[in-house]
């Protein structure tokens, strides 16, 4: 790949992996016999979707917005969930979705009588909490003591409420298919008497199912199972970060080198802060293309700086084959799910633009922003 030809800095989708990732999703969905959706939450890049509804069989939505880039790019209704929904937006949401999950049974008791007179079938669900998780940080983790999303099974008395139709648990971050097993359990124990009443199931995302070591032959397997011992029930899942896994890179290029009391910085043209807060929040450190980390003494090593003024703005030192200088290119791997989504412009840092490597060989300019958009933004 010529990175030459790439203007700095820029999100690159590689249409070739993306299709590799869809078309393994596919395999699932087709052998398990099971609905895949995208999370736009974790996806959002709607120059893609014509290749993405391809393969899965719709997509999900947790607010107005989502939803109707669901129906705008994907041409379909979207399994829609928010922990509240707005009442001046609930209508439009109605109209946009073919399934709704309420966070809460005071939530869905709100606007069931809204959902009955609706001119098409919408189909209504309830976010439980089988209160387990095997996430570790507790930024992401749903079910933690007094989480907020969804109900658990101290909510419910011997029947479900009338008119709800699926569950919908989600308790998993770049979890492989034995988490998934585990989460299973609990959920059957704790809600397993309403299953044979009900027309679907969600699983949630976080199912990381393009990894190189999630072991798919298990997954479809739990799958089947699931499905044999409640064949009513139509199963759905909702990953978000397995559709984009190493689908792409961020590519900044180095603007100073700047030296302080003994460590030196590379300073580049993105922030930290705006265009890949995951790596300060979760905290975790991006792979980089030819370099390591933790530093390796003896080598050219930077601390990798954003082009904010917040001081934390930067990320711990990597080391280089060579020095770094001034006008470098430095790609930032897996930089697709979640990253672009989370993006924002504060400083008024210009934000990254948005390409794709076509599997013919070619980059395509998608998206180029301007001053226009930050000023936009605001008001």
């Amino acid at each position: 790949m010529d990175y030459q030809v790439i203007p700095s800095p820029c999100y690159v989708l590689e249409e070739k992996k993306l299709k590799e990732n869809l078309v393994l999703l596919g395999k699932v969905q087709r052998e398990a016999k099971v609905s895949i959706i995208l999370a736009l939450k974790g996806f959002a890049m709607w120059s893609s979707f014509g290749m993405v509804k391809e393969y899965l069989s719709g997509a999900t939505a947790s607010s107005l917005n989502e939803a109707l880039l669901c129906n705008e790019e994907m041409g379909m209704k979207a399994h829609t969930y928010s922990p509240a929904y707005l009442p001046s937006e609930f209508d439009e949401i109605l109209a946009l979705s073919s399934h709704i999950s309420f966070n809460s049974i005071p939530q869905y008791e709100l606007y069931r009588e809204k959902v009955a007179a609706h001119s098409s079938k919408v189909s209504c669900g309830l976010r439980v909490n089988p209160e387990y998780s095997e996430i570790e940080v507790a930024l992401y983790n749903p079910c933690t003591p007094g989480s907020r999303l969804g109900e658990t099974i101290d909510a419910f008395g011997e029947t479900l409420p009338e008119g709800i139709e699926g569950l919908h648990f989600h308790t998993h971050c770049e979890s492989n298919s034995y988490s998934l097993a585990k989460t299973l359990e609990a959920f059957e124990a704790r809600f397993g008497k309403y299953l044979k009443s009900l027309r679907w199931v969600n699983f949630g995302g976080g199912h990381l199912i393009t990894a190189d070591d999630y072991d798919v032959p298990h997954l479809i397997q739990l799958l089947k199972d699931f499905k044999a011992r409640y064949d009513n029930i139509e199963v759905i899942l909702e990953p978000g970060s397995a559709v984009a896994w190493n689908t792409g890179f961020l590519l900044a290029r180095v603007l100073d080198i700047f030296e302080s009391k003994g460590i030196k910085t590379a300073i580049v043209d993105i922030s930290f802060t705006a265009h890949l807060p995951d790596t300060l929040e979760m905290p975790y450190l991006p792979r980089i293309v030819g370099a390591t980390n933790p530093a390796v003494p003896g080598k050219p090593s930077y601390r990798i700086g954003g082009l904010s003024c917040l001081s934390g703005d930067y990320l711990e030192a990597y080391s280089f084959e060579q020095a770094l200088k001034v006008g470098d290119r430095i790609i930032f791997e897996d930089m697709i799910h979640y990253t672009m989504v989370k993006t924002n412009m504060f400083n008024g840092v210009t934000h990254p633009n948005i390409g794709i490597w076509t599997e013919e060989g070619s980059f395509r300019l998608v998206r180029r922003f301007s001053y226009e958009d930050y000023k936009n933004k605001l008001s």
